[in-house]
């Protein structure tokens, strides 16, 4: 499986129902043509991904949008404020999207990705890509083209190399079709950013028949049994008083002296904890240890997100 960076090429092997493993500002996505039913089964074959698990479709704009879905005021006011990012939204969908796609449901997952190479891929292939995360279904998302390469290899097409990703972590997804909004995943949008436009939003984050990607319960699998800790404090107490030597350190805050630890942000930084997060926990797969300890955030901010993706990490 070749790494490119040349946008053309990866447009060609799109439009002839390639697939290829694209940059996004969240994690890198498999991308297919949405429209594309064969294309769209080699996405779920090379992910190994369970068809009652929908797709994510990347648009460049609301009016690609509008191609394949119903858009309300809503919705149209959302894509407005908060994109290109990391929002996806679910709405009805056009019957030109073919049914596994979105797992059977009659709503479809859209978002406008905020990438410079993910957007110009868009606009010059005009096509509507499904792209989930480019990775085993139930493991870690990858954020660098290197990531995708160590696990898909010869499964896909092409990796688009668009270096790392800044986000870390996947969108955050927001359900319209219902009466009133609804949060099925926390994601790189901060729940509070939402909260400001539409007041409080009630949850459905997991789900064993998802209509969204990232529903299920168990998920983002590192490889490693982790356990995880109500905050810092509890994890350094627990380190201080236990034998340690197969134990890896996933943390944030003061330095703590082990074989194996990732300070993922010294100052607590949340953009800089989430943007490594993904790729700290695949490194652990590198080492001699036996289990993983990590700590949660304060849940304000992508604080929230991030100890989704722990929580998930552990089951």
């Amino acid at each position: 499986m070749p790494i490119i960076t040349d946008i053309s090429k990866a447009v060609v092997l799109l439009k002839e129902g390639g697939i290829v493993a694209i940059p996004t500002e969240t994690v890198y996505g498999l991308a297919g043509d949405a429209l594309n039913i064969k294309a769209v089964a080699k996405i779920f074959a090379a992910k190994n991904r369970p068809s009652f698990d929908p797709l994510i479709v990347h648009v460049s704009g609301i009016e690609q949008a509008h191609s394949i879905a119903y858009l309300n005021e809503l919705a149209i006011f959302l894509l407005e404020k908060f994109s290109p990012g990391p929002l996806t939204l679910v709405v009805p969908k056009k019957s030109v999207v073919p049914d596994l796609v979105t797992s059977g449901h009659p709503t479809v997952a859209i978002r406008i990705p905020n990438h410079p190479v993910a957007l110009e891929l868009l606009k010059e292939s005009g096509l509507c890509i499904a792209a989930p995360s480019a990775n085993p279904f139930g493991y870690t998302s990858p954020t660098t083209a290197a990531h995708v390469d160590e696990f898909l290899g010869s499964r896909i097409d092409a990796v688009l190399d668009g270096g790392a990703c800044d986000v870390g972590i996947e969108s955050t997804i927001i359900d319209l079709s219902g009466d009133t909004p609804k949060v099925l995943r926390l994601g790189g949008l901060p729940y509070e950013e939402l909260t400001e436009v539409l007041g409080e939003l009630p949850f459905q984050t997991s789900s064993s028949t998802p209509h969204a990607p990232g529903m299920l319960t168990s998920h983002y699998n590192p490889g490693i049994s982790l356990r995880l800790f109500k905050s810092y404090s509890e994890l350094l107490c627990e380190f201080n008083t236990t034998d340690t030597d197969r134990v890896g350190l996933l943390y944030s805050g003061k330095e703590i002296k082990a074989n194996f630890a990732i300070n993922l942000s010294r100052e607590v930084v949340l953009v800089e904890i989430a943007s490594k997060l993904f790729h700290a926990l695949r490194s652990f797969d590198k080492t001699h240890i036996d289990v993983i300890w990590a700590h949660e955030l304060p849940e304000v901010g992508l604080g929230m997100a991030i100890n989704d993706r722990l929580r998930r990490a552990q089951s």
